[in-house]
């Protein structure tokens, strides 16, 4: 059995429906490939099965390709997700004191995983104004210390 043009079309949107359903943010790339082919069978009716799949897969992985490596780029600082590593040995400075047993709040002058302000822990106290370093992250806690600098 040969698919038609509008055969595509529908695998295509279902595809993308579906991709409400998967939270992956993957499976809407294949259908958008899957409506490029029902496009190009629709202007060249006499592209054969075997071409038609490979189309598919090709245009598919392109886009996926396409979606990492440009508009996927994780040169931003401030992005949710970020990776811990990247926010150790930032300096910030405390606009509320902490003490061992007791949450502190620190600023940043460029956000740092998304927010400019984070509450803290510390080993020993800070007072507001104080340097501070980030030496770990800790769930959804910065662990600082006094900045040596």
């Amino acid at each position: 059995m040969d698919f038609e043009w509008w055969h595509w079309i529908v695998l295509g949107i279902a595809l993308v429906i579906a991709e409400l359903a998967v939270p992956a943010f993957f499976v809407i790339w294949f259908g958008l490939g899957a409506l490029l082919v029902g496009l190009s069978l629709l202007l060249l009716p006499g592209i054969g099965m075997t071409a038609q799949v490979s189309l598919w897969i090709l245009a598919s992985l392109a886009m996926v390709g396409l979606w990492f490596r440009v508009f996927k780029r994780s040169d931003y600082r401030t992005r949710i997700g970020q990776s811990d590593g990247d926010v150790i040995g930032e300096i910030g400075l405390v606009s509320r004191a902490g003490a061992p047993f007791e949450r502190g709040k620190v600023r940043f002058q460029k956000p740092l995983l998304g927010s400019e302000e984070w509450e803290c822990v510390v080993d020993e106290p800070v007072v507001a104004g104080e340097r501070v370093r980030v030496v770990a992250v800790e769930g959804s806690f910065l662990k600082v210390e006094k900045s040596r600098t």
